[in-house]
């Protein structure tokens, strides 16, 4: 049993040191929260609905069919209904009855409530997809900005680095005689000040993880990272291949708003339809099959079979409703069916202008984002070649501290200002990408 169970522990400490070990990449990330996050859940609970009010309408087709039955004591001074005389006696009585009635003709108006429920259960699934995408999308700018932030720590880590070495390197000079302790102290508060960005960068990344946490449904304490591939490893499709009036062609075909938008619209218009039937006549077909029995009291099986046998009768016939005043319920249901397809028509548009908007603006953003990465790295270049041109000068004695450091700190700033202008692009082409309604590609 001991045995038993130390193997336990050891398996489940091993699991939990592969799972903390386990490196999550991008597509893993939003493949668990399509499974698990409870704003997806619960929206799947809106197509179940209208998966089941379209299976009740479909149902509402055929015939209806009601079984009734009854058993009581009748007692006092009554008739008697073998020989119609009043008298004092008790009397057992069973009634069983059958009803039936179907609908034959009512303008469509059933047929139109399936096709509008039907579209319902469509607009449902859309609805679902849409927000899919959105998460997909949070997922994926949650996912970039923690590989924004791990590189920014990269970059602190090696400023750091470069101020401590700067450092010890002085104080040699220092302690020697060479310089003066001015120049130590300047180093010495450069480098507090980028443990200080060293120590924010981990907090961000940290904050990061966070955040995609949230946004996938994942468990806040449970061990978790994320592969880390270089920016410039990212798939980005190019942008000439992202003009915003064919990503509109396409967005119009393939995004689930678009999509929703179409099928609440057809279900408005089949909803219309069934409301117009609904004020005029219908016809319908009925049926049913009754018996009974009513005896003094005592119970006898082969008599109440008799009686059922005597008594038993049937009925069929045809009636017709005729709508002539119900308070106007019906002709106001049906003139509020036709303003709401009046005002989905005019949020569909408004849909699909917002929609054309946010790709040219989101084109527009790509475009000022290419050129900021190009701009950006050239910028880093520049301030590699001035720094290192101020630090051999620096070593012969030919450049104050404060001046080097002016030159470090401009290189530790082109360097962050790369790495986000980096970041953004890619994440600006992800969401011109996104735009196309085809998906995220990583």
């Amino acid at each position: 049993m001991r045995y038993l169970l130390y193997s336990l522990v050891l398996a489940f400490a091993f699991n939990s040191t592969a799972t903390a070990q386990q490196k999550w990449n991008l597509m893993q990330c939003v493949q668990y929260a399509m499974d698990n996050n409870i704003v997806i859940k619960q929206n799947a609970l809106q197509t179940n609905l209208s998966e089941l009010q379209l299976k009740q309408s479909k149902m509402g087709q055929y015939p209806n069919a009601n079984l009734n039955n009854n058993y009581g004591l009748s007692f006092g001074r009554r008739e008697n209904p073998a020989t119609g005389i009043l008298v004092d006696n008790t009397f057992f009585n069973i009634g069983l009855n059958v009803q039936t009635s179907a609908d034959i003709f009512n303008w469509f108006s059933k047929k139109n409530t399936i096709a509008a429920n039907s579209w319902e259960v469509e607009a449902a699934k859309a609805s679902n997809d849409k927000l899919k995408n959105d998460i997909a999308l949070a997922v994926a700018n949650a996912y970039l900005q923690i590989l924004l932030a791990r590189e920014q720590e990269k970059i602190a880590d090696v400023q750091l680095q470069q101020s401590k070495a700067q450092l010890l390197n002085t104080r040699k000079l220092v302690n020697a005689g060479s310089l003066p302790e001015l120049n130590a102290a300047e180093l010495e508060a450069q480098v507090a000040r980028d443990s200080a960005n060293y120590i924010s960068a981990k907090g961000n990344v940290e904050q990061g993880l966070l955040s995609l946490k949230a946004n996938m449904g994942f468990d806040a304490a449970t061990a978790f990272d994320i592969d880390t591939p270089p920016a410039d490893k990212i798939f980005v499709e190019k942008i000439s291949d992202l003009q915003p009036e064919a990503v509109y062609a396409s967005a119009m075909a393939n995004m689930p708003q678009q999509r929703y938008n179409v099928f609440k619209l057809k279900a408005a218009e089949k909803t219309t339809a069934a409301a117009k039937g609904s004020m005029y006549p219908s016809l319908s077909a009925f049926g049913s099959l009754a018996t009974s029995y009513v005896k003094p009291s005592g119970f006898d099986a082969p008599k109440i079979l008799r009686e059922f046998n005597t008594n038993f009768g049937q009925s069929i016939g045809l009636g017709v409703s005729v709508p002539i005043f119900n308070g106007s319920n019906a002709k106001s249901a049906w003139q509020r069916s036709k303003l709401t397809i009046k005002n989905l028509q005019f949020q569909k548009d408004l849909d699909n202008q917002k929609l054309k908007q946010d790709i040219y603006q989101a084109y527009n953003a790509a475009v000022v984002a290419l050129e900021k990465y190009n701009a950006s790295k050239k910028g880093v270049e520049t301030a590699e070649r001035s720094y290192n041109f101020a630090n051999k000068r620096y070593e012969i004695g030919m450049l104050t501290t404060l001046e080097l450091l002016t030159n470090q700190n401009n290189l530790f700033r082109s360097k962050l200002e790369y790495s986000l202008n980096q970041f953004d692009y890619v994440f600006k082409m992800k969401v011109l990408e996104f735009y196309k309604g085809l998906g995220l590609k990583f």
